[in-house]
């Protein structure tokens, strides 16, 4: 009889490239860990965003769990299509949790990660499949606090996370008690698959580290970046992955869809971001310094931001300094960690390696 290869069918919730970021890293290292498995992956990302960390192939399945929240950018957020979203997903839940759970089993599903759409819980426990998640924070608590309405979703994902069989929870992390089982690990990400000279040579790049910046602002970037402050600095080299960037001399928009923030990491001296954990991970994984803007109203940024300052050399800029200002604390020095404790760096590799525990257990 032919041995079937392992299934396991991952899930990333529907807002920005975050958690379509960390979720792929764990995937590609998984691949590279057990080559046989077979990976579904159901999201609506764009597939060119998971194939720059899974390598070979994979089943991409266009399915949303959820919303996040539905955002213009990547700091201004639409709480009334966020709620009206949330409500047609809990309104339909049954019919959405018959569908999927009917597809996991025909498709031979052992496992299921999940980062971290919470119907997928109930849809897992339909299904007869154990349901992993991996996140530093719940949808529960973001919405919580808009209060209202917002409320009873909130009690609603907890429920739904409730029925979770595992939580690896990342760095930075809110406690997250709808969750019975808890395992922390590191940070999670992917690494760099250029050396520095191949990047230098490819991008133009003749600035000193120093003089090296990068503009990383996430999958649904900025409403409007002041590149007009660039001219402030002519020695300096800016590099940004936005489709709407002007032509500067000493900016460098990169094009094409090879090339991930965390390739040119290595090259700067500083990334500029707003609070994102996955920005803020494949930083601290490097050591390099985080410039952030603060962002109101997400339950998230405080978090986040406490973690750069206690671990990483950093700057915290108010939205009028970046946007109105002349940029000018890239004059100033970086403040250092506020703590000599360290994180670990681990967090991909170790989710990864229990999955293949798992399914080697399951085997055995």
């Amino acid at each position: 009889m032919v041995k079937k290869s392992p299934v396991l069918y991952v899930a990333i919730t529907n807002h920005g490239f975050g958690h379509a970021v960390r979720a792929a890293s764990v995937a590609g290292v998984l691949r590279q860990l057990y080559p046989d498995i077979t990976l579904i992956v159901t999201t609506t990302a764009p597939r060119w965003l998971l194939a720059n960390y899974i390598p070979g192939d994979f089943i991409q399945r266009d399915r949303a769990f959820d919303c996040g929240v539905i955002q213009r950018d990547s700091l201004q957020m639409d709480l009334d299509a966020t709620f009206a979203k949330l409500r047609q997903i809990r309104d339909n839940q049954q019919e959405i949790i018959a569908e999927e759970a009917n597809f996991i089993r025909d498709s031979g599903v052992g496992l299921i990660l999940a980062d971290i759409p919470p119907l997928i819980a109930p849809i897992a426990a339909a299904a007869g499949v154990p349901c992993w998640m991996m996140s530093n924070f719940g949808w529960d608590f973001i919405y919580r606090p808009w209060g209202g309405e917002f409320t009873e979703i909130a009690d609603w994902i907890g429920e739904c996370f409730s029925q979770c069989d595992l939580l690896f929870r990342l760095p930075f992390h809110e406690p997250m008690s709808a969750f019975s089982r808890i395992t922390d690990v590191g940070l999670t990400g992917g690494k760099p698959r250029y050396s520095n000279e191949e990047m230098r040579s490819k991008w133009g790049l003749t600035a000193p580290k120093e003089k090296t910046i990068l503009l990383s602002f996430g999958g649904l970037g900025l409403e409007q970046i002041p590149y007009h402050n660039l001219a402030r600095f002519p020695d300096w080299q800016f590099i940004s992955f936005d489709d709407n960037a002007p032509q500067l001399s000493n900016l460098i928009t990169v094009t094409g869809r090879d090339y991930r923030p965390v390739d040119f990491m290595p090259l700067c001296d500083r990334v500029i971001s707003k609070p994102g954990f996955s920005t803020f991970s494949e930083a601290c994984r490097l050591e390099v310094p985080i410039v952030s803007l603060t962002r109101e109203g997400f339950a998230e940024s405080p978090l986040l931001l406490e973690g750069i300052r206690n671990f990483a050399r950093h700057q915290i800029i108010t939205q009028e300094e970046f946007f109105q200002g002349g940029w000018e604390f890239l004059d100033q020095e970086m403040s250092p960690p506020q703590t000599t404790a360290t994180l670990p760096k681990d967090g991909t590799e170790v989710i990864a390696q229990a999955v293949v525990d798992y399914f080697e257990n399951l085997s055995s």
